[in-house]
């Protein structure tokens, strides 16, 4: 999916969202979309494009669940983990479990390569029942990128069951939170676009 400017265009930012819930519709998946309308948004004004791949890990099927190890994996299920690999902007989203990142979550960074994600902006975020299980954003989650060698964003974002209406991120604090977060690697993410796109693109002044 990619964004439709009502301006020039002069570049094209590719964003992965890894959707770690095994719901179909849920509220992980909604925090997620409030981040890319987010990201969108953001870039707009830079004459950026927005396109949108969803990786739902528990929606990979049995090629995906069954592999032990990148070689060999299944050809569709290769063609999803570079996806990722190649994302000018990782968005990781999963809902707590046990007070860490769901199994098919881990699963699916277990194929990814050991370097792939080095330097890469990665926007972690996280849904769970109350603020307590906000802690696996630190504890679990920052960690496993920092393996990876990922630029994460200093700020992540954690949503509680209160701060929806079903699966839609209502309360004010989230939407400024994630606000926050894109803001922190706008300069990066254009930097990227315009790598991308051949084109120079011009900076908003910072606030």
């Amino acid at each position: 999916m990619t964004t439709q400017l009502t301006g020039e265009v002069r570049a094209f930012l590719n964003v992965v969202v890894v959707n770690g819930s095994p719901s179909a519709k849920s509220k992980t998946a909604g925090l997620a979309k409030l981040i890319v309308d987010t990201v969108s948004t953001v870039l707009a004004d830079d004459g950026v494009a927005v396109h949108t791949t969803l990786i739902d890990v528990y929606r990979l099927g049995p090629g995906f669940t069954g592999a032990i190890e990148r070689e060999g994996i299944a050809p569709d299920v290769e063609h999803t983990v570079r996806q990722a690999e190649e994302a000018d902007l990782l968005i990781a989203a999963t809902p707590v479990f046990r007070g860490s990142y769901t199994g098919m979550f881990k699963h699916f960074f277990d194929l990814v390569d050991q370097y792939a994600l080095a330097n890469k902006p990665v926007l972690l975020a996280a849904t769970g029942g109350g603020e307590h299980h906000a802690l696996v954003l630190e504890h679990a989650m920052r960690p496993l990128f920092g393996f990876f060698q990922a630029m994460t964003a200093p700020v992540a974002v954690f949503a509680s069951s209160t701060d929806f209406d079903g699966t839609i991120p209502l309360t004010p604090r989230i939407h400024g939170r994630i606000e926050t977060a894109v803001l922190d690697i706008h300069s990066s993410l254009t930097t990227r676009a315009s790598v991308r796109g051949g084109y120079a693109v011009h900076r908003r002044a910072a606030p």
